[in-house]
């Protein structure tokens, strides 16, 4: 018997939140291109971009609960997505050096009906400043290929990190306490086994 829930996405960290807090799912990746569009501000895009991958994957299997979320990291109003070669991800990181920047993670739960339930959650991330070398280090270690805003908080980029102001699961790529009761009432959740 198929789970209940669709996961639409890839994402290997957001398969371990999900499966952390036993909730049970199956992984259908989504084909939409993740591209802002002129004028969307980082809220609009994630918003969007979320919705569209349930949306996708729920065409495919009709009668499912689908699961999309979308992660964007935003610096000045700009939204640094993943990096698309080593010069990008350097940018990316040379611009979050010594700064404070924003993750935003949206997420949407599209029904069986056709209704979709949505959450938005945003996380102040603050870096230490970065030397080149540390940048150049990081790079070589093809951590940041796959990762909005070029950095892992949970792999090697941790040690970037000065303080976080908000959920931590979030910067990892879902906000898990706010997913887990958007979830409850719909799909099962297992309680987690006190540690």
């Amino acid at each position: 018997m198929s789970a209940p829930l669709i996961l639409a996405s890839l994402s290997p960290r957001r398969r371990e939140l999900l499966s952390e807090h036993g909730v049970e799912f199956e992984v259908v990746p989504s084909h939409v291109p993740e591209t802002p569009l002129a004028g969307e501000s980082p809220r609009q895009f994630a918003r969007r971009a979320a919705q569209e991958k349930a949306s996708e994957v729920a065409r495919r299997y009709p009668g499912r609960f689908v699961l999309g979320a979308d992660t964007v990291v935003v610096l000045d109003g700009a939204i640094f997505g993943k990096p698309t070669d080593r010069d990008d991800a350097r940018r990316m990181l040379r611009s979050l050096s010594g700064r404070r920047h924003a993750v935003l993670t949206a997420v949407a739960l599209l029904h069986p009906t056709g209704r979709v339930e949505e959450v938005i959650v945003e996380t102040e991330v603050e870096f230490r400043v970065l030397a080149d070398e540390e940048i150049e280090e990081y790079i070589e270690k093809g951590e940041p290929f796959d990762k909005a805003g070029a950095y892992a908080i949970q792999g090697w980029a941790g040690k970037f990190v000065r303080a976080v102001r908000g959920s931590y699961s979030n910067v990892i790529g879902l906000p898990i306490d706010e997913v887990t009761t958007l979830l409850q009432a719909h799909v099962p959740v297992q309680a987690r086994a006190s540690e």
